[in-house]
Order: C-alpha cells, then structure tokens, then sequence
C-alpha cells in the first residue's frame, strides 16, 4: 500500500537506486573514417564482382596505382599549380570586391535600393553561360576560366556581406552617427564586427564555388590545369587516370574545406557561435 501511494505521488521508493542510461557517443572523426572506408570498399568491389563494367569503372586500387604513376611526372604538377593559382586569383579578387562592393551598397540606403533589382537579375545567371563570350575574348587562356570564377565566386560573397551590413543594429549605427564618427571609423567599429561572420560564411561558401568553376572552366574550355586533364584522359581512354584526377580533386575541395573552416574561427574564435562550437 505504501508503495502504491509512493508511485502514484511520484516519489521513488525508499532504498530504490535510480536507472542511469549510460549514452555512448561516436566522435564524429570516427563516422567519417568508416563512411569514406565503406566507399573504398564499394568502389573496389563492384567492378570486380561484375556489377559494372572495369572499362567504365576500374577497381579502387588500379585508381590509386595511376594516381601514384601520374603523381611522379611534371605534367600532373604543373596541372595541379595551374588549378590552385587560378583557383586563388579568382578566390581573391571576387572576396576584396564582393566585401568592398557590399559595405558600400548595404550602408548607403539608396545604393541598396537602386542596385537590389540589378543584383537580382545578375545573380542567377549561370557562370557557364559566360563560356561563349570568355572564349571569344581571351580563347583557351586562364583569364576565361577566371573570369567565371570570379563571377560565380563574387554572389556568393557579395550577398553574405549584403545580409551583415543590413544586421547591424540601429541603436550602434545611430550612435556613432550622433559622435560623427567618419565613414571609416563606422565601418571599422560598427559595421565590420558584425558583418564579419557574415563575410567568413562567404569566403567559405565561395572558397567551394571558386574551385567548382576553376575545374569546369578547365575542362569545358581547355585552359591549363586537372579539369584540361581530366578531359584528355576520357578523350584518349585512360580510365583510371581519369578517375585519378577526379580524386586529386575531391581531395583538394576537403583541403580547401578544411583551410576554410580553420580560417572561419581563428578570425571568430570571439564570436559566440565559435565559442559554443569549442566549448
């Protein structure tokens, strides 16, 4: 009876010992490292086993044997070099415009509203749409494949810092007004501290974007670098090197991804985000 009455109360029973559910976590490292395992094992065992054809996907590690052949000659390095210099430039010139573009136009209300439906109407047209008129203007060189990745590469950056500018609080805008700060003070003290997440998420987003078109760029017109040599190899049969190059690839987007990331909270290791992220 009394222990009817103690449960239905809601109580424990005296000398009971609570239950503890003991919640064992996987570090998120190790998850990785068994989905990227089980792809390899995948991608060597369905063309053994006959599911698909080895001339149209070779063994995992006859991948990996022509890897290691190209990795020991000049060409595949300087193909790499020329992917990552074009890959930087563009990066580069498409984050100092994309920032210094958004300040200006997301502080001065009337630029705002008078460039919001050109931005919008620019903003969607495919950087692959650019292909015709880049090679008319400068053929196979690098300035064709640069100038799709600056444009793809500039959006991204360009809106993130359009979304800071605009969250900026009033309160801080007004009162540096009223202590006429200058044009550069407000942006130095005011804006930039809060636009900054804003512009790490941009570089990091457009960091992506930037090699995506540089290796698009590459194979679509035939300027120098992996993509020009990802097609040669499809053109000329070789298989497993082309798929060699596609790995060098997806392995360079996750170094990329990582630097990104590194980058992201050294510069907002104050940021509360960043900091609930370590905690």
């Amino acid at each position: 009876m009394t222990t009817a009455t103690t449960i239905e109360s809601g109580e424990r029973p005296t000398g009971s010992t609570p239950q503890r559910r003991t919640e064992r976590h996987v570090p998120a490292g190790v998850l990785g490292a068994l989905g990227l395992l089980t792809l390899v094992v995948v991608l060597e065992l369905v063309p053994r086993v006959g599911l698909v054809d080895e001339r149209f996907l070779p063994p995992f590690s006859s991948m990996v044997s022509a890897l290691a052949q190209e990795a020991g000659t000049s060409t595949f390095w300087a193909a790499l070099g020329a992917t990552l210099t074009g890959w930087a430039i563009g990066l580069t010139i498409a984050l100092v415009a994309g920032v210094v573009l958004g300040i200006v136009i997301g502080s001065i209300p009337v630029v705002r509203a008078a460039t919001s439906s050109t931005i919008e109407f620019l903003r969607p047209i495919p950087s692959v749409a650019l292909i015709p008129l880049a090679v008319l203007l400068w053929g196979t060189d690098m300035k064709s494949t640069l100038v799709l990745v600056i444009y793809a590469t500039f959006w991204q950056v360009l809106l993130q810092v359009l979304y800071g500018v605009r969250d900026v609080d009033p309160v801080a805008r007004e009162t540096a007004r009223s202590y006429r700060f200058s044009p550069l003070t407000t942006v130095r003290t005011v804006t930039w501290p809060t636009a900054l997440p804003y512009v790490m998420t941009g570089f990091r987003l457009g960091a992506a974007v930037a090699l995506i078109l540089e290796i698009t760029g590459e194979l679509v017109i035939g300027t120098p670098g992996l993509g020009k040599e990802i097609g040669v190899a499809q053109s000329s049969g070789a298989v497993p090197q082309m798929y060699a190059l596609v790995i060098v690839t997806g392995l360079i987007g996750v170094v990329v991804n990582l630097v990104a990331r590194w980058g992201e909270r050294r510069a907002l290791r104050w940021h509360p985000s960043i900091r609930a992220e370590v905690s």
